[in-house]
């Protein structure tokens, strides 16, 4: 196991510079001088000469890249051109909310999404069956933005209880205090705010994981050890969770990392419309704004936590069947 981790973190290198090359090159060539939105129209040549050198955007794009590189190895993402602050600073207070909603929204998908492909494999060809997986279908075709606005219109205006907009505490906040001080307001009131945004962009995910659920598990449940276990007497609801279900979920625990990281990526929409203070709309505005440092660290930064996210899926095969082997 432990080879295997360090050969994957190996190949994890030349990924992220693939990754860091090509954000470093769409954001460069794209249209629109970050210095001369800066500065505005009226700015003269030489004040934007003058700035152009300060942030390096004088030297070649190759120049450019590999003193961003050689800073970034060292865990310096550059200093932001309309904030004038460290972009780690930016990035690290708002990683939390985009992880947060990501992590919740995970855990809504897969509370719901697990049991409804269980019920709906376990009473194949029944109108239950054909119901959930209409439900599945219109969750994997609705868009989440489109999901978000009907919610905010529907829901959160009906709903006092439900705030539309922000973000207030953390969930991991509420946690310690319950913890610590059992006090539940903290965990309630950060839970109030998360759950419309993790909502939508969880019902998509749900819906995959409905139905890749209901046809892995419909696939083992025709298989010769189930039959043996039906025949030895062993209940249906033992027979389904502990012979079927553990081996059906390999597929699904792939679909969930790959899911997780199109989250984040998909975050940035929600964060938009919920006004979520998280990366992904950090780097929106920053892109308007042309801040190239800002949206080069965060796009890396998204890539590399979806990089560890498939290895721990990767290393999580091993825990849900003992057969896997990686040595």
């Amino acid at each position: 196991m432990f080879r295997y981790i360090i050969r994957r973190l190996i190949q994890m290198i030349p990924l992220l510079i693939g990754i860091s090359i090509l954000v470093f090159l769409l954001v460069h060539l794209s249209p629109g001088d970050p210095i001369r939105m800066l500065l505005g129209e009226e700015a003269t040549g030489e004040d934007v000469a003058r700035l152009n050198a300060v942030y390096g955007f004088d030297q070649p794009l190759p120049t450019q890249y590999f003193r961003w590189a050689t800073r970034a190895i060292k865990g310096d993402l550059g200093v932001s051109i309309r904030q004038t602050i460290p972009v780690n600073t930016l990035i690290f207070e708002r990683l939390g909310a985009t992880l947060e909603l990501a992590i919740v929204s995970v855990l809504i998908a897969i509370s719901l999404g697990i049991p409804i492909g269980i019920f709906a494999a376990t009473r194949r060809g029944s109108l239950w069956d054909y119901l959930s997986m209409i439900v599945s279908l219109i969750g994997v075709s609705m868009p989440g933005f489109w999901l978000g606005l009907m919610l905010l219109s529907y829901v959160a205006l009906k709903v006092d209880w439900l705030p539309m907009f922000g973000r207030d505490a953390s969930v991991l906040n509420g946690l310690w205090v319950l913890v610590t001080q059992f006090r539940a307001d903290v965990l309630l009131n950060a839970l109030r705010y998360v759950l419309l945004p993790a909502t939508a962009l969880g019902v998509s995910m749900m819906a995959i994981i409905a139905r890749l659920t209901r046809s892995s598990l419909l696939e083992v449940l025709g298989k010769d050890y189930i039959r043996t276990a039906q025949a030895k007497g062993l209940k249906h609801r033992v027979v389904v969770i502990k012979h079927g279900l553990r081996n059906a979920l390999l597929p699904v625990i792939t679909i969930v990392g790959i899911q997780f990281g199109s989250m984040l990526g998909g975050a940035v929409v929600t964060e938009t419309v919920f006004a979520w203070p998280g990366v992904g709309r950090l780097v929106v505005n920053a892109i308007s704004q042309r801040d190239f440092p800002i949206v080069q660290g965060g796009v890396l930064m998204m890539a590399i936590i979806f990089t560890f996210v498939n290895l721990l899926v990767d290393i999580s095969y091993a825990l849900v069947n003992p057969r896997i082997r990686y040595d």
